[in-house]
Formats: structure tokens, C-alpha cells, sequence
């Protein structure tokens, strides 16, 4: 049994035992024990100094953090998020850096780690997403079989205003057939663009889409309401699946 076992002191007291006995060689001893010689030292003179008290495991923390935050900047961190519940770590350094811009101030990393000791930190909630589903992706073989339908991610345009660029493209002849920026991303806003598409080039067989509002929910069958007016819409087929994180609507039923 190596000195590191359950009952390590008493261990380790036998061990200063067998050695003060001088009955085998040190090194036949730390061998028994199951310790390097370097260790049999360590303990010996752990014993010389402190008695059985030092054979006692010690903490391998450091005594020393040179890179601690300073008390002071401490409280400062924590009383400009507590007056400013809402200012995440980035954000109170910033004003920290601009309020007093000689001090070395902590990164943000180092703030948010503060805040989250501190119990200041509300985790975010997860976003709930549609199930998914390993339907495979509608077959393609002519134009107005498959479209595509996606949102290309909002920014700002020059005067501030949110954009959210919406795509709507035949999946077969590869042809745009909408670009149009919305202000939302619901189904009051994309409904028109698909109801104009509609007349002017026909209903397709499916529309493949993300698993993304407005174009599925957690409801039943993962029917969103768009879903559910494409499906009004009607056609040969326009069911709504799901292969890995894309969406498929055919018009007719949901498969």
C-alpha cells in the first residue's frame, strides 16, 4: 500500500517507523511503501520537524496570486453592476475606464467571473427550437418543385433601422425570386411576399425552409402559422418536414 491510501498518516507513520528500525536499507523500505526516495525524505523530515502533524496532506494552493484583483478594485466592479443590474462585464469596464482611465482595470473576463462568484449572474434562458426529424429533404427535378425561403441575418441600415433581409429562390433553376427587406420576421410580414410570389410564378410542390420563427414552432407537427397557411393554400402536396436543421412545406399535408 503506497502512502497516498485511505489511512495515509498511519501509513506514513509506519513508514518513519520501519526506517528509525534500520532494518532493511532506505531504499528497500521506500520500495515496500511504494514511494519514490525522494518522497521517504519529504516524510522524514516532515516527522523531524512537526511530529506526526506533518505526515497530514497539505493544500497545493498557492500562498501567493500575483494576478488577484485588488480589494479596492473589487468593490468597484461590484458596486457599479449592483447600482446598473443590467450592465454586463464589458460594459462596467468600459465605464469604469472612462470614470477613472489611470487605474489598470480588469478584463472582462475577469469582471464576469466576479459577477458570477458574487451570485449577480442570470443565466440565460435556452432557446426552445422545434423538434427535428429525419425526413430527407424533397426530391428536385424541375423548376416550381422545391423553393427555399430564408432570413440572411438583420443589420442596421444607415439610418439605424433593423433590417432583416428575407431570400426566396427556386431550388432547381437556382432563381431569385424575391429579395425583400422586412422590418419583422413574423408571419404578418413574410405572408404577403409569399402570396405575391404565389401569383406571379405559381405554387411549388415544397418550400424548404429552417427550423427558424416564423417558419416552424413547437406545436403539433411543428406547424407554425405560416405552415399552416401554406398549407391553405393548397396544391398537389405541400406538406411540412424537417431533415437535420432545414424544413421542408409541401401544401396538402405534412409528411
Amino acid at each position: 500500500m503506497g502512502l497516498g491510501g485511505t489511512c495515509a498518516v498511519e501509513e506514513r507513520m509506519r513508514f518513519v517507523m520501519a526506517v528509525e528500525e534500520r532494518q532493511e536499507s532506505f531504499a528497500a523500505i521506500c520500495r515496500r511503501f511504494e514511494v519514490s526516495r525522494k518522497t521517504g525524505y519529504k516524510w522524514l523530515e516532515r516527522y523531524e520537524e512537526e511530529g506526526i502533524a506533518g505526515l497530514s496532506d497539505r493544500t497545493r494552493a498557492p500562498h501567493h496570486h500575483p494576478h488577484a484583483i485588488a480589494e479596492d478594485v473589487l468593490e468597484q466592479c461590484l458596486a457599479v453592476r449592483q447600482a446598473h443590474p443590467s450592465w454586463g462585464p464589458v460594459k462596467v469596464r468600459a465605464y469604469l475606464e472612462r470614470r477613472h482611465p489611470a487605474k489598470d482595470w480588469p478584463v472582462a473576463s475577469t469582471i464576469g467571473a466576479l459577477f458570477d462568484r458574487e451570485g449577480l449572474t442570470v443565466k440565460r434562458r435556452l432557446r426552445r427550437r422545434s423538434p427535428p426529424s429525419s425526413a430527407p429533404f424533397a426530391h428536385c427535378g424541375a423548376a416550381n418543385d422545391v423553393w427555399c425561403i430564408d432570413f440572411k441575418g438583420w443589420f442596421l441600415t444607415g439610418d439605424g433601422s433593423r433590417c432583416e433581409p428575407l431570400t426566396l429562390s427556386d431550388a432547381y433553376s437556382r432563381y431569385l425570386l424575391r429579395c425583400q427587406a422586412l422590418a419583422r420576421t413574423d408571419t404578418e410580414h413574410v405572408w404577403p411576399i409569399l402570396d405575391a410570389a404565389f401569383r406571379e410564378f405559381g405554387l411549388p410542390l415544397y418550400l424548404r425552409s429552417d427550423d427558424g420563427s416564423p417558419f416552424a414552432s413547437r406545436g403539433a407537427g411543428g406547424l407554425s402559422r405560416l405552415s399552416v397557411k401554406l398549407i391553405k393554400a393548397g396544391s398537389r402536396r405541400n406538406a411540412l418536414h424537417r431533415a437535420s436543421r432545414s424544413r421542408t412545406c409541401g401544401m396538402n399535408g405534412c409528411i
